[in-house]
């Protein structure tokens, strides 16, 4: 009796220290709250209004997995995060019970089933489609589904390589972004477009500028297959890649050619392209040095503004014109961007798209130049669509980070991201295992381009690039639907509309 006694006086004692320390406590935040100055809610609330900022915190969280429905988050739902998962298994990826989408959004497709489809035994292949068959190394692309730009750096050592042995896996391409070409995206063999950023990494000298033995060096790679000049990108338009300071490492430094350790900013837009006329001059140089294909990336903000280009390419001739072009959509994204221009710069890839392949068709590009969409499609449907519009090729960055198991937790740019993809540290890293991971990368692109392939059997044709614009439908205002083509005609007087 007499020790249990002791034991509730200790415990006793422990509860009056540890109140003790709790009111202190309280009452040090009250005095700290009342009197800082730069949170009006702390210090008219001293203490309870800390809550408000733990709350907004939480917020995300409980969102996320308890509050938002199937299709109500951004930028990519439960029901499309959900898809890419179950794809990465590569066990087929059915539902039951009926469709969660709401079909009466304005701008939603819907694509137009065929009354005799074609049967199992007449599908064909989708044929690789030769880009820049006028360089002297031409590109036979496999695959109509690819990896967009994402640099080493942006994301971790671990995630490259698996993406690069799950693009080799998948027979898909792989886009360095502009932080230049490392030996993890070489490590699995797949095949590599080469970004070249506004600031020129790993291709540039001393001064920044593009230098030719590096360009050369490059293209000795054999892996590396096409160039592309960035001009810009979805989420930022008019502003250049940015990459912590914090995510600077020795390696990342020496592959780029900057200091360790501090930001990594680059320029807004190429210092050496002031307009359409040295925009071709550039494409055509890189060309000639490399013999690899040549395209470029860029937003749309305008179509009427990229009429001037085509016209000096018809009056030069086709063979000055770039071998693709990159389409991305003002809502594509990155790790790390200014609110404003990822929110309110640049046309949807909806509306980019149909343009650019409106003007390319006009001019009579169609066979010289390759269209790629980008930009937010990372499921069937909305490579599907981007097909029917007249896109070549698809790529995606953010769905194949998906597969890589990113939970959207919206810490790409704080080197903390808990998945490992986005983060130099090794703790993290820990968690992204190349093994399993390539495979599910593999898996997703071949679960992308089978039910693409399904899609275009539905619609009555045997292989996703006979797909055009009739073949899909939109949603207006009233509900009621229309033809894709009747929205947007096809300047394309070559095949049917």
């Amino acid at each position: 009796m007499e020790y249990v006694t002791q034991i509730l006086l200790v415990l006793a004692l422990v509860f009056v220290v540890a109140l003790g320390v709790f009111v202190l406590a309280v009452l040090l935040l009250f005095a700290i709250d009342r009197t800082q100055t730069g949170d009006a809610i702390r210090r008219n609330y001293p203490v309870i209004g800390r809550f408000r900022g733990l709350f907004s915190t939480l917020g995300e969280f409980f969102r996320q997995y308890f509050f938002a429905m199937d299709r109500e988050e951004m930028p990519f739902n439960r029901a499309q995060r959900d898809w890419v998962t179950h794809a990465t298994k590569g066990k087929g990826n059915t539902i039951a019970f009926g469709s969660t989408r709401n079909l009466g959004v304005p701008g939603t497709p819907i694509f137009v089933p065929a009354a005799f489809p074609p049967l199992a035994g007449q599908f064909a292949p989708t044929d690789p489609m030769v880009i820049g068959s006028g360089a002297r190394i031409p590109f036979e692309a496999r695959s109509i589904y690819n990896i967009s730009g994402m640099s080493y750096g942006a994301i971790s050592r671990p995630a490259v390589e698996a993406l690069s042995r799950g693009a080799a896996e998948a027979g898909i391409w792989m886009n360095t972004g502009e932080g230049g070409l490392s030996p993890f995206h070489l490590s699995g063999g797949c095949d590599i477009v080469y970004q070249i950023g506004t600031a020129k990494y790993g291709v540039r000298d001393g001064d920044g500028n593009l230098c030719d033995d590096s360009l050369r060096a490059v293209a000795a790679h054999e892996n590396v297959r096409m160039f592309e000049v960035k001009l810009a990108q979805g989420a930022k338009p008019g502003k250049g890649g940015i990459l912590p300071g914090e995510k600077v490492t020795p390696e990342i430094a020496a592959i780029r050619g900057i200091p360790e350790g501090r930001d990594s900013i680059s320029p807004n837009r190429h210092a050496d392209i002031d307009d359409f006329g040295e925009l071709l001059d550039v494409i055509g140089h890189i060309r000639e040095v490399t013999g690899r294909p040549v395209g470029f990336k860029t937003v749309v903000g305008s179509s009427l503004v990229w009429e001037e280009m085509f016209e000096r390419i018809v009056a030069r001739g086709a063979a000055s014109a770039p071998d693709f072009i990159t389409i991305d959509g003002g809502e594509g994204g990155t790790g790390a961007a200014p609110m404003p221009l990822m929110d309110l710069v640049g046309m949807p890839i909806r509306d980019a798209l149909p343009r650019m392949v409106d003007l390319r068709d006009r001019y009579g590009l169609k066979e010289r130049i390759r269209m790629i969409a980008s930009g937010k499609l990372m499921v069937p449907g909305d490579v599907a669509w981007a097909i029917c519009a007249g896109a070549d090729f698809v790529t995606s960055a953010r769905g194949f980070m998906f597969s890589l198991g990113c939970i959207q937790a919206l810490k790409c740019n704080r080197n903390t991201c808990p998945t490992g993809i986005t983060t130099h540290d090794p703790r993290l890293q820990r968690g992204l295992v190349v093994e399993d991971k390539y495979k599910k990368v593999a898996h997703y692109a071949q679960s992308v381009i089978s039910e693409v392939e399904m899609i275009a059997h539905s619609v009555g044709v045997t292989e996703p690039r006979q797909m055009r614009r009739r073949h899909v439908r939109v949603v207006q205002a009233d509900g009621s639907s229309i033809r894709l083509n009747e929205s947007r005609p096809s300047y394309n007087t070559n095949t049917a509309l």
